[in-house]
């Protein structure tokens, strides 16, 4: 048995702590503290490339639960730390908080800042080993638990295999030759079952998505994940030029009404450090000028989300922070003076509330980068930035440059600026309205009624899942719908002809649009940001409009306010688009058999009809009944066909899933938008397609 010395303790004594309590340095014992294990090795690859001295990254997942991360940086010095009698490789492994990021000026700005993101994993490692290509040689050091010492392998690594620890002196093993310039680092860790429970794996979805992330964030920088764990390995490679303007292109969830706009800056500050002084070898305080640089790419969408992504030296801090403090007050800052500068135009008087930060924010994307040396976070898993003086930089930075863009005199710009505050008004706007419909009863008395539009016949059941408002085209039709309604549950909304395009028109406009206003009004249930399924006034929405190229038109038209507005209606499955007949047959019966009625859908529903009632020589009265629209039916012909739930044929507008919203997105933004020459080329490329004998003349 090995001889036990008094320089192993010396070696594990921090190490032993981190096996204690793991959690306090990767936050938990779970799968995500097992990745971050992952990210704190692939975060130390990354910060060789920041530096530009590696250019290409690999990750690679093998079937016996290791992970291997190489890169073609530096490679980690290989030479004695002076006073520490150790290689640089030891150190950075079995030492914590040691490492060029921590005070050493290797690294202007990194990711590691701590020096115990190696050593942790290190620590936390049923075994790991290290290959350093450097000087023309491969050096190579392994670790058992964070033990540094010696695998007796066979065929191939594994934890299992005989280990030999150090015991009195340790030395790098010289595994073979390389060419003198090739330089780089290669780590390969299987994660300890004494630490991390059975089951316990690395998620490729997670570790591809934060490739292709920082890939966006690190321009010129290659990665390569491949897995190897399945029966075919799979391999994604990810390389991005464009920097965090392709990323906010690349995560905005709706049509943009902003161009993407790019805001770079920096700001110095000075903070007191504790630096190591050499006669002393104590550690003193100094003071010392920091330089943080701002990266920012922000968009704003017709959409009412607000996304965000923001980031410190390339690590994401989903929590936020200082950085993120400091860009908000910067954007609503800039706006809100962009807004008191156009008030008149607006239409903004002394009653209208303040903007508030949330209006402003609403359908904006943002991606947020800073970079400064040794920032201070909160916790080893960095998701706060807390060093304070970020937050003015940014401000300031943020404020300066939207101010800048969006204050230009430029035609098109302004343009777009003025698209823009008029969203932040309407959201204001909207905002308000919706907390002055929460202060009121979902349902109005009898002494109430004249709050909502006088044209509503509302129902008598208050049981909201099994009412039905039933958007009526014309008021000739809703003198039918009335008499064929079943007023218990079914209430009526009529709208004059075709209402606003509200993918093509302003926010103002549409607060101005009395049919869309009545709308919103009656379902009660607010619109964009501010909608609420849980109060809407009706369990189903459904669009009753003629069978023609007309209704057809304004159904389009309903969809698209839906949509764009009042989008968790459609995605809760709880608007309807009602089917008319089209046609009425009249077919006479045999002998003494009554007439019977048949009703048909569309012209091709009729001629296979037709076919059939020849074939079995029956005959029909001539000629037929083609209906135009709803008016032409009488009550009982609405209510059987159209509203009688026990008759009635509904089509369902639902969303299954991302790529359909994706999908109607285009659509919509296609058929409805600005953009005249996408719809042109449309229509002329399906032109061979329609028979002109189908369109309603």
């Amino acid at each position: 048995m090995p001889e036990y010395t008094a320089r192993h303790l010396s070696v594990l004594e921090g190490l032993e702590a981190v096996r204690k309590r793991p959690g306090m340095y990767i936050g938990s014992t779970d799968s995500r503290g097992l990745m971050h294990c992952l990210w704190e090795i692939i975060d130390n690859a990354v910060d060789e490339s920041l530096e530009g001295h590696a250019d290409r990254i690999g990750v690679t997942l093998l079937p016996d639960g290791s992970v291997v991360v190489e890169d073609n940086g530096r490679g980690i010095p290989v030479d004695e730390v002076p006073g520490v009698g150790l290689s640089g490789v030891e150190v950075v492994y079995t030492k914590l908080h040691a490492g060029g990021k921590f005070g050493g000026g290797s690294y202007a700005a990194s990711g590691g800042l701590h020096g115990v993101g190696a050593s942790v994993v290190n620590a936390l490692s049923h075994r790991l080993d290290v290959e350093v290509d450097r000087d023309g040689k491969t050096h190579r050091m392994t670790f058992r638990r964070g033990e540094p010492g010696q695998y007796k392998d066979g065929r191939k690594p594994t934890p299992e295999n005989p280990f030999t620890p150090f015991t009195k002196d340790s030395a790098l093993e010289i595994k073979g030759k390389v060419a003198k310039k090739k330089t780089g680092t290669r780590v390969r860790f299987w994660p300890d079952p004494q630490i991390f429970p059975e089951g316990t794996k690395m998620d490729l979805d997670q570790i591809l998505g934060r490739a292709k992330q920082t890939a966006f964030l690190v321009p010129g920088l290659t990665l390569v994940i491949r897995d190897e764990r399945g029966e075919e390995a799979v391999e994604e490679n990810y390389r991005y030029d464009g920097g965090v303007v392709d990323f906010v292109d690349d995560i905005a969830p709706d049509a943009a009404i902003t161009h993407t706009l790019h805001i770079e800056g920096s700001g110095t500050f000075t903070e007191t450090v504790q630096t190591l002084d050499k006669k002393s070898g104590h550690l003193v305080p100094k003071e010392m000028e920091r330089t943080c640089r701002v990266d920012v790419a922000l968009a704003w969408g017709q959409g009412y989300e607000t996304t965000m992504k923001s980031f410190v030296n390339i690590i994401a801090t989903p929590v936020g922070g200082t950085h993120v403090q400091g860009f908000e007050a910067g954007v609503t800052r800039a706006l809100r003076k962009l807004i008191d500068n156009n008030t008149r135009r607006l239409k903004i008087t002394a009653k209208d509330p303040k903007i508030e930060k949330e209006d402003i924010m609403a359908g904006l994307t943002a991606v947020v980068t800073v970079s400064l040396p040794e920032p201070q976070f909160e916790g080893q898993t960095k998701e706060i930035l807390g060093t304070g003086p970020v937050r003015s930089i940014v401000n300031r930075v943020i404020g300066d440059g939207l101010m800048e863009i969006l204050g230009s005199s430029k035609r098109s710009q302004r343009d777009e600026t003025n698209r823009l505050l008029e969203k932040i008004v309407a959201e204001m706007r909207a905002r308000v309205a919706a907390r002055l419909h929460k202060e009121i009863s979902r349902r109005k008395n009898a002494l109430e009624t004249s709050t909502m539009p006088a044209k509503l016949s509302d129902c008598r059941s208050e049981a909201v899942e099994n009412t039905e408002l039933f958007i009526v085209e014309g008021d000739s039709a809703l003198g039918t719908a009335k008499l064929a309604r079943n007023s218990e549950f079914q209430a009526l909304l009529p709208i004059r002809g075709k209402i606003l395009n509200v993918q093509k028109a302003s926010p103002a406009d549409i607060l101005k649009n009395v049919e869309v206003s009545s709308i919103i009004q009656v379902i009660g249930a607010g619109s964009g940001r501010t909608f609420d399924l849980d109060v809407a006034r009706y369990g189903k929405v459904i669009l009753m409009t003629d069978a023609d190229v007309d209704g057809a038109h304004i159904r389009t038209l309903l969809l698209t306010l839906f949509f764009r507005y009042m989008r968790p209606l459609v995605e809760a499955g709880r608007v309807y688009a009602a089917v008319p007949p089209l046609h009425r047959v009249d077919v006479i019966g045999r002998g003494k058999a009554k007439n019977e009625v048949i009703y048909t859908y569309s012209e091709a529903e009729l001629n296979a009809l037709l076919r059939k009632l020849e074939k079995q020589g029956r005959s029909y009265k001539e000629p037929i009944q083609r209906y135009k629209g709803l008016g032409e039916m009488d009550a009982d012909q609405l209510a059987e066909t159209t509203m009688d739930p026990t008759h009635r044929t509904l089509r369902r507008v639902s969303m299954a899933d991302e790529e359909s919203v994706k999908a109607a997105e285009e659509v919509f933004e296609l058929l409805m938008g600005n953009e005249v020459a996408p719809r042109k080329e449309f229509i002329v490329e399906g032109s061979d397609d329609v028979d002109r004998a189908r369109i309603d003349i």
